[in-house]
Formats: structure tokens, sequence, C-alpha cells
């Protein structure tokens, strides 16, 4: 298949070099002039359209990552264009030259599979904006903040600063959990009380605790309710909502300020216990 537009394009070649030589130097003269003023025409046009869509680029609303690639892959197309005018213009048949770019651009991209995978992707990522830099995320079993959405990996920064480096057709291919998507979250916290504690004394101790926390927002109104009779305790559910900047102060808070009210109240936190009994 490669053969024929290989052989067909350099026919093309050869008959625009012949007609060239069969005629004089002044329409050979002619010839080349009209082709490099149609190049210095093609050139300024790619140049103003490459400004227009850079200024509309600033303009808009796109990813910042996602800038470059535009702009290169606009500036191949209208190469592309600029070779084939002047081409056609020195008599070379553009059709023979397209095809035989179409075949080496197939060859290219069979070659390269796997990071035109992750390049769709990340015209994936950019497009739909499941996250941005700063946000933290989980991504399958990894989680961090994201320092940067590349066009080929997405690169995250893990609690214990470790650099993770990950390919952009598996971020797309895995469940995405944004935990900076809304300004607000929810705290959720499970409490052992001790069976002796009467529930209303219990609640009331929750409640007091979360209410008193300056950073716990009260709308929607924190929640606290019984929910598990445990094997060796009772279960309470807390939920409280607060920004999302303040999630783990909150959270941590909540658990160091319970355990103080509790000892207050003379209310016990057990533990799983086992009672052996031994018979004579």
């Amino acid at each position: 298949m490669e053969q024929p537009d290989t052989e067909a394009l350099e026919n093309s070649v050869e008959t625009a070099i012949n007609n060239l030589s069969r005629s004089g130097w002044e329409e050979n003269l002619k010839v080349v002039i009209v082709a490099v003023l149609l190049l210095c025409v093609c050139l300024i046009v790619k140049r103003i359209l490459l400004r227009v869509l850079d200024r509309g680029l600033d303009r808009g609303h796109i990813e910042k990552s996602f800038h470059a690639f535009i702009r290169s892959a606009v500036n191949i197309v209208l190469w592309f264009v600029t070779v084939a005018i002047v081409a056609q213009s020195l008599g070379i048949n553009a059709t023979s030259l397209i095809a035989l770019v179409s075949i080496a651009g197939l060859a290219i991209s069979l070659s390269v599979q796997d990071s035109l995978s992750n390049l769709a992707g990340g015209l994936t990522i950019l497009s739909t904006k499941p996250f941005m830099v700063g946000d933290y995320v989980e991504i399958g079993d990894a989680a961090g903040t994201v320092v940067e959405i590349g066009m080929v990996h997405t690169k995250l920064n893990t609690t214990d600063n470790c650099r993770l480096v990950l390919p952009n057709s598996t971020v797309v291919s895995t469940q995405v959990r944004n935990y900076s998507a809304e300004p607000s979250r929810r705290v959720d916290l499970v409490v052992g009380a001790s069976y002796d504690a009467p529930a209303e004394r219990v609640k009331e101790t929750l409640l007091e605790v979360v209410h008193a926390h300056k950073k716990v927002l009260q709308d929607p109104e924190p929640f606290a309710r019984m929910s598990k009779h445990g094997d060796s305790a009772v279960e309470y559910t807390v939920r409280v909502w607060c920004e999302t900047a303040d999630y783990w102060e909150v959270y941590y808070d909540l658990l160091e300020q319970i355990k103080t009210a509790f000892d207050a109240q003379g209310i016990g936190i057990p533990y799983p216990q086992v009672e052996v009994y031994l018979h004579q």
C-alpha cells in the first residue's frame, strides 16, 4: 500500500522537475517567484492565526496546560497546509503528498500507542476538569495533592511529601474522589460509650462538645444519635459539617475533646473484654 503512494509522489516530483527543465528560464523564475510569494503569504497568515489563537486561549476558560497542546496542534496543521499549497504551485501532486503523510502518521501512531492513550487521557482531564491543581484527590489506591496536570502524566504530592506520577490513561479509567471540590465537608465520628451511661446524657455531652468548637458549622445542624448496640459498648454516630480546609483539625479536635468531656461526665468508653470462668 505504501509503495504505490510513494511512487506516485516520486513521479509527481519528477514530472514537475521535467516541466521546469523544458520551460525557459523566465518561466522557471516565474514559477519559483510565485512559490516563494505563496510561502511568504502562508507564513504571514499562519503567524496571524496563531496570534489570534493565543488571544482566544488567554481570554477563554481553558486550562493553562491545554494551551501549549492546542497551539502545537494548530501549528502543525498550518505547516502541513503551507507545504501542500507551495508544492501544488510547483506542480507537485498534493494528493500523493497527503496520502504519504497519512501513511507515515498511521505508522507513528501505532508505534506510540501507549503515549497517545496517555495524551487522550490528558485531553479528557483538561476538558472535563475532574480536579484542579491544588485539589486533594484519591485516585484508585493513590491519594495526594495535585501539583501538575500534564498532557501525559498527572503528578500528586502525598501527605508525607512523596511525589506520585500517574499515567493519564490510568487516571481517566479509575474512580477519582475529589475532597476539595466542595467548600464544605462532613466529619463522621463513631464513639463508644458504656451501657451504664444514660443515652440522653451521652448525646447531650456530644452536642455540647461539637457546638463549642468554633470551626464546626451550625448549618446543617450537628447530629449525634445512638447507632449500634455493640458487644462491649453502645456506639453513637456524630456528624458535623466544617469548611473543607478545616476538616482534619475538626476531626482530631473532636476526638480529643469528646474523650475529655466523657471523663468529666463519668461516661466510660469500654474496650473489648472477655470473661473466663474456670470450673473445678
